[in-house]
């Protein structure tokens, strides 16, 4: 009996080792709203130099479809509430570098910055990398039969503003500032989807993409930046005569891919996504979405081009109080996007680098929904809590508490009518 009290006391104790950690709670706070005053049709990049936190909103570059821009904007503030209510007309301009004539290497369609990494190496905090969303279309990014980049204007699906508009197809770039986000310098392509993955007439009705990666966020492990992103292509070349929709679906959701952080400077092919088993495949092939946010045909979910659900535009942040990943993203329930929720999902692991941690995501719970109107770009934000300011917080790092902000797109409003408070379960 003394022999098996030790053993029974080492079993209890090993199970105890090895049990789950306790699932985090959430619980949202009505506030008063509030208002951002500027243009946002993105996730949120932002970054404390000093200490002012800087916000970068809006879009820049060549649009055949909507009309070419220059609304990308940045505004300084000594605390998240001083920035975000900053005066629109008191926003200023960065210095951007030009788009290039179609056919020549260079910046080509319209950028949106949707995430910053601050070079932890320049204590002035003023090197930035930007990573970008990107849109082009045939006119703006004609194919090139040598590299194999561009898109061919052949059965090319119908966009969002009628039939005599195309789909754009999305990418996702880096820029770099040394001076704070005053002046970006186009360093190209992080990840993109080629032209034999575009979905075409006549199967795609979706009135959205022809195909490609976008709508990222990105956070910083280890030695590597993730990338977390929309994967929108045909997993594989779209051929007419073998489309089948399952399996578009079934290479669609929100995908990961990572990048040597010491590889920003010139990252074009530096990449490589997740495949399945590991960070595998090429920056411009095919990987395999994170399973646990993809939504099962059972759940309604479907193919990207067919108008189907699915997740979309991850924002990650990092909760040192939860000690864990946490990500919101939006559900597409119908076509141009059409979707009236927002979604939760959590990971545990902090190294994303070990094993299959970076895909290690829980199944995504709702979050908030207002029925009848179309959510976009939730995220997580500081305040101007003493514990925000101190611990230079943004939405790449967040606490206990923070403000949930989304786009309600019909009404063009970026606003928060919630704080979100955390609990580490039981």
């Amino acid at each position: 009996m003394k022999a098996f009290v030790p053993f029974l006391l080492a079993f209890v104790l090993g199970c105890t080792a090895r049990a789950p950690k306790p699932a985090p709670t959430f619980t949202l706070i009505p506030i008063e709203k509030f208002t951002f005053n500027s243009f946002v049709d993105c996730n949120m990049a932002e970054a404390w130099v000093g200490d002012t936190l800087r916000i970068f909103p809006g879009k820049y570059g060549e649009d055949p479809v909507w009309g070419d821009a220059n609304d990308l904007k940045y505004a300084d503030g000594l605390h998240a509430d001083e920035v975000f209510l900053t005066p629109r007309d008191q926003f200023k301009t960065p210095a951007m570098p030009m788009n290039a004539p179609a056919g020549m290497p260079g910046l080509h369609g319209a950028v949106w910055f949707e995430t910053m990494y601050q070079d932890v190496r320049d204590p002035s905090g003023k090197t930035l990398y930007g990573i970008y969303h990107n849109e082009n279309y045939p006119q703006t990014l004609p194919f090139d039969s040598v590299t194999g980049q561009g898109y061919k204007n052949e059965r090319w699906p119908e966009g969002l503003r009628g039939p005599e508009s195309a789909a754009a197809v999305c990418r996702i770039g880096i820029m770099k500032s040394t001076d704070g986000g005053k002046s970006w310098d186009n360093r190209g392509i992080f990840i993109e989807d080629l032209n034999p993955r575009m979905i075409l007439k006549p199967h795609n009705v979706s009135l959205t993409f022809a195909g490609g990666v976008g709508d990222p966020s990105a956070v910083a492990s280890g030695e590597y930046l993730y990338l977390f992103f929309g994967e929108y292509s045909y997993p594989g070349e779209y051929r007419p005569e073998t489309y089948d929709s399952l399996t578009e679906a079934s290479g669609q959701c929100i995908s990961v891919a990572r990048i040597k952080l010491t590889d920003l400077d010139d990252p074009e092919g530096k990449a490589t996504r997740w495949d399945g088993t590991g960070f595998s495949a090429p920056h411009d092939g095919v990987g395999q979405p994170i399973a646990s946010l993809q939504i099962s045909a059972a759940e309604g979910g479907g193919a990207a081009s067919r108008a189907g659900q699915y997740h979309w535009g991850p924002s990650v942040s990092w909760n040192y109080y939860l000690n864990c990943w946490v990500m919101l993203m939006g559900k597409v329930e119908e076509e141009k996007w059409r979707g009236s929720s927002i979604y939760i999902s959590f990971n545990t692991h902090q190294d994303l680098g070990t094993a299959d941690h970076a895909v290690q995501w829980s199944k995504p719970q709702l979050l908030l929904t207002k029925p009848g109107r179309v959510l976009w770009y939730p995220s997580l934000q500081p305040m101007n809590t003493p514990e925000d300011v101190e611990n230079k917080n943004t939405c790449l790092k967040l606490g206990q508490r923070a403000r949930l902000f989304v786009k309600d797109s019909e009404a063009n409003e970026y606003s928060s009518e919630y704080v979100i408070e955390f609990g580490k379960g039981e």
